[in-house]
């Protein structure tokens, strides 16, 4: 059994506690995502941000809460062999131990869709990793999506859905019964998870799926440049395109969704008069 890395654990719990730790334990806490009893599956991509939720996970277990069981599992879709080692260094260094699942998502995607093969893999491996968590008798599925993450899905649900949603902090699964997602590091920061991995010299490799060569100027990437030019006129400008999530004036809007059926502001607009 693998020890979790003592210096990683004094710098959560002191250097980086109020930008990470704290943030971590607040999301919990906040949107109720954690508890007694539960058994959580860490989703572990490889990538930066799930590295550090699996970090955050082992120093909250150990010392806030013990009456929770953690699992984190690795779906290899296909990764290339150079991005592997370098991830399972990772994780000896770190002293995290993952259950890792080969599958074939990249190659059925590719095959299905040579053009464009991202959507259908992506919705492919979410499928996979419902399926395998419940297998692993959890019911709780975590997945390493910041604050960063939220508020690009905001605007590109905006821009290019003409639509207003985010990304919400705990979803329950339509097609896996018990099964709930959660985002834990819903509050955090990316440019304090890039600090945190540079500060202990956790280096990824980005290059581990065969499709990111094709073409890296996605979407997302457009919103995190739209709003670090927007953060430099105001320096405040993603808390609220965070907040304005949570504050949706229902009075001052044209229209809503709720549970797939639409409804206008006129359908309640007389109302007002009786």
């Amino acid at each position: 059994m693998k020890t979790f890395n003592v210096d990683i654990s004094k710098s959560l719990n002191k250097k980086f506690k109020s930008k990470l730790l704290a943030k971590f334990i607040k999301a919990i806490d906040e949107y109720r995502l954690i508890q007694a009893g539960d058994k959580i599956c860490v989703a572990m991509s490889g990538g930066k941000d799930s590295l550090l939720l699996a970090m955050l996970f082992e120093e909250y277990k150990r010392h806030y809460r013990n009456d929770v069981e953690i699992v984190y599992l690795m779906m290899n879709s296909g990764f290339k062999d150079e991005f592997l080692k370098n991830h399972f260094s990772l994780l000896d260094r770190i002293g995290i131990e993952q259950i890792t699942i080969d599958s074939k998502v990249y190659e059925i995607a590719n095959q299905m869709n040579p053009q464009a093969p991202c959507f259908l893999c992506a919705r492919m491996r979410r499928g996979f990793l419902y399926s395998k968590a419940k297998e692993l008798g959890c019911n709780k599925l975590a997945l390493g999506h910041h604050f960063d993450d939220v508020i690009e899905t905001t605007l590109m649900n905006i821009f290019y859905a003409g639509s207003f949603k985010t990304m919400l902090p705990k979803v329950k699964s339509r097609n896996y019964e018990g099964l709930e997602l959660i985002r834990p590091m819903y509050l955090i920061k990316e440019h304090d998870v890039k600090k945190f991995m540079d500060y202990h010299q956790l280096i990824v490799s980005h290059k581990g799926c065969l499709f990111q060569e094709r073409d890296n100027e996605t979407k997302r990437q457009e919103m995190k440049e739209l709003i670090s030019k927007l953060r430099k006129v105001y320096k405040n400008i993603d808390i609220n395109i965070f907040r304005s999530a949570e504050n949706v004036n229902m009075d001052a809007i044209l229209g809503y969704i709720k549970d797939e059926e639409k409804y206008s502001y006129l359908d309640f607009y007389d109302e007002d008069e009786q």
